[in-house]
């Protein structure tokens, strides 16, 4: 069985598609078999790892919504190994149409499940809205645990007891074996003060659940999704990517 990670935080801006695209991709070329489930309706994890969205298309909007099949959803990516469940701006209505159908947080849940007897995937990851709404809810009931991306900047604590209190309403109501995968901090400047400090709230907040690797704040990893491409391909060997793949290390090493 797959470990299921949903990225999330209802805090746009953080680096989370970032954060889903560049880690799927490096633990898809550390060997394992990835899939990355593109639940944002702005479709940005799709775009970022090579595919072109088309309005014919069909998307995880046809799979939450009208029960489709994953298995003839998903398609390859530039990166071996890692495949994609495209995402489209349909979506955005999820949230409204979801609120009337029966077992309407946990679509996706059986989804997976589904998939999972037809394909058998090592990992997958889910990149989730910037909200918390029933498209999130869903990612929350499908998944073995979070990874929550967090900015070194001033207002990065900000909503982060709203993420955590819906944690655990989800452990109770819906997904009791919902953990926290851990917190990874995002765009962090080592020579300001101001990011040193944030990381130190975080640890007090989220003590050892917090990656020791930091995302550096990298013009290569902002350029990289215009082209279609993880940063491990667009620039190999950019602090980003040199980052991204010592993330991927030590997430696979805490789930040995």
């Amino acid at each position: 069985m797959a470990k299921v990670i949903a990225i999330a935080n209802q805090k746009g801006g953080v680096g989370k598609t970032t954060t889903a695209i560049n880690l799927s991709a490096c633990v898809a070329e550390r060997g394992k078999k990835v899939l990355l489930i593109d639940i944002d309706p702005q479709g940005n994890a799709t775009s970022g790892v090579g595919i072109a969205k088309q309005p014919t298309d069909k998307s995880v909007y046809d799979v939450i919504i009208n029960e489709d099949k994953m298995v003839d959803i998903i398609k390859p990516t530039v990166v071996k190994k890692l495949f994609v469940c495209p995402s489209s701006i349909n979506l955005a209505a999820a949230e409204v149409e979801l609120v009337p159908l029966m077992a309407r947080e946990t679509r996706l849940k059986k989804a997976i499940e589904e998939l999972e007897e037809t394909q058998q995937y090592d990992y997958i990851f889910m990149d989730c809205p910037p909200s918390l709404g029933l498209v999130t809810l869903n990612a929350f009931a499908a998944a073995d645990s979070v990874l929550v991306p967090i900015q070194s900047e001033y207002y990065a604590l900000e909503g982060l007891g709203q993420l955590v209190n819906t944690i655990k309403l989800v452990q109770k109501n819906l997904n009791p074996d919902l953990e926290i995968e851990g917190v990874v901090m995002t765009m962090f400047d080592s020579r300001t003060r101001l990011s040193t400090q944030v990381a130190e709230e975080v640890v007090k907040y989220f003590g050892n659940k917090v990656f020791e690797t930091m995302i550096p704040r990298n013009i290569r990893l902002s350029e990289a999704p215009s082209h279609g491409l993880p940063i491990t391909i667009y620039d190999p060997l950019s602090k980003g990517a040199r980052t991204y793949k010592k993330l991927a290390k030590e997430l696979l090493n805490n789930n040995k």
